[in-house]
């Protein structure tokens, strides 16, 4: 069954570009996996500190082979002291 991610970032202040600059660079990466099927980054157009990553992947067994792979391993090591809250990440499936 497909998967999609959903995962949100808020910046501490003054490192917003950081952030940016953190999912920029795993894009591509993830875009070469055979089981991504898209990857998307974004940023709130009123909270400039705020991102999101939107994922849609081929099954779940796909995302949990790119949660194990070395860009992944070293974004999440990246962006972890750039945000102001834990990991924020939410496996959904489509309704509808």
């Amino acid at each position: 069954m497909e998967l999609f991610i959903f995962a949100r970032f808020h910046a501490h202040a003054g490192h917003e570009s950081a952030a940016a600059d953190a999912l920029l660079d795993v894009l591509a990466p993830t875009r070469g996996e055979p089981g991504c099927l898209s990857i998307h980054a974004f940023r709130s157009s009123r909270d400039p500190r705020l991102f999101y990553i939107h994922s849609h992947w081929k099954d779940e067994t796909a995302f949990e082979q790119h949660a194990g792979l070395p860009h992944t391993i070293r974004f999440v090591a990246r962006i972890e002291p750039l945000i102001d809250h834990p990991l924020d990440v939410t496996r959904a499936e489509r309704i509808g």
